[in-house]
């Protein structure tokens, strides 16, 4: 099976208006930038997305939700996107707000096929409200269930022919869980490889999870806030 495609826009040729989406990275680190932009530019709209954040208002999933494709957003923070304040304010966009460490758990469920899990978190907030409870060892909990996805945009650092990546620092925080828990997983890498030149030890996501691969171009790697001293 030819895993390799040319670039984003190849990678994502079926990716449907209405499809669920699960996009890594952690505020605008490790995030799949190509595969962002190509999904823009294709204008694939009506999208439930998955992701931690919605980047800022002109990076990230941010272009996406400017350019009114996404209908819904199931995240845990989104305190830096103006668009994503006014359009759901409004009434334009669907949010599910889910605490962080749920909805790393939520997703690393669905690709682990569990449908669901109790945790503590949330119990007795608005996060509870119409999910069942139970108290387990004495903790009251609330019932979660698995997240899952049409397609999973994913960036790594390496990955080979196979599909097998490798992750750098805080791109590991989303993109590993969203590889195992979609339909398709779309991985663009920093530097591709032919398969058997990765250390099998130092693999993250093996290729099992990964159907479509291809290098990336042109990253920015946008700083969210920059925070300089100033001269003396």
């Amino acid at each position: 099976m030819n895993k390799v495609y040319a670039n984003a826009a190849a990678a994502i040729f079926d990716l449907a208006d209405g499809a669920t989406l699960m996009s890594g990275g952690f505020g605008l680190c490790g995030n799949p930038e190509n595969l962002i932009q190509a999904l823009h530019d294709r204008g694939s709209k009506d999208l439930v997305v998955i992701s931690n954040n919605c980047g800022i208002d002109d990076k990230g999933l941010g272009i996406l939700l400017q350019a009114r494709q996404i209908r819904k957003m199931i995240s845990s923070y989104v305190g830096e996107n103006k668009n994503f304040e006014q359009q759901f304010l409004s009434g334009e966009l669907e949010v599910d707000l889910v605490p962080q460490g749920t909805l790393a758990e939520r997703i690393r469920a669905g690709g682990a096929g569990i449908p669901a899990f109790f945790t503590p978190t949330g119990f007795g907030t608005v996060v509870a409200d119409g999910k069942e409870t139970r108290v387990l060892d004495g903790v009251p909990c609330v019932l979660e269930t698995a997240l899952k996805a049409d397609f999973a945009f994913v960036k790594a650092w390496k990955g080979d022919t196979h599909g097998n990546l490798v992750y750098r620092a805080t791109a590991r925080n989303f993109n590993p869980m969203m590889a195992t828990a979609a339909r398709v997983t779309i991985a663009e890498v920093e530097e591709l490889v032919p398969a058997g030149e990765l250390d099998p030890d130092m693999i993250h996501t093996p290729g099992i999870y990964v159907q479509r691969i291809f290098t990336g171009v042109d990253y920015e790697k946008p700083i969210e806030q920059r925070t300089l001293r100033p001269r003396a």
